[in-house]
């Protein structure tokens, strides 16, 4: 499934030594990849940049025992970032995904079952040091 994003094809920001430069040419960018690479730190930067920026939303596991699916129901031209999606999104949730035409999504995670991924959607992060900053970037999974 590949459909151009709706809120934002470019998201970057400085984070003491990291740069998050992300890229994104679909609207369901699922951010897969080995434990310890940097996803979660990756999320917490956008999260913060979520304060100033009224087009993010962040979900983590402190939202554990919420309404997920009733929490992305009620926005609209969001991009809404979750991560520990494996944990996070049911059945149901991941299926609502991925028909809403209201909002873009960055989904971290390893599970992309019922979110009609295609290779299209799945990217994992990566990394380059430039000087003493450390650049995080999303590349095509596989």
């Amino acid at each position: 499934m590949k459909s151009k994003p709706l809120v934002m094809d470019h998201f970057s920001t400085v984070h003491t030594s990291f740069i998050v430069d992300f890229r994104f040419t679909n609207n369901i960018t699922i951010l897969t990849g080995d434990s310890g690479t940097g996803k979660t730190a990756a999320f917490s930067f956008i999260r913060e940049c979520m304060a100033v920026n009224p087009n993010i939303l962040c979900i983590n596991y402190l939202d554990y025992q919420k309404d997920i699916r009733d929490m992305i129901s009620r926005v609209d031209g969001k991009l809404v970032v979750i991560d520990n999606a494996d944990i996070l999104l049911d059945d149901d949730t991941r299926k609502y995904i991925s028909l809403d035409d209201k909002n873009q999504y960055l989904i971290i995670g390893r599970n992309p079952k019922n979110l009609f991924a295609t290779k299209e959607n799945l990217f994992e992060l990566a990394s380059r040091k430039i000087e003493e900053q450390t650049e995080l970037t999303i590349r095509e999974y596989l």
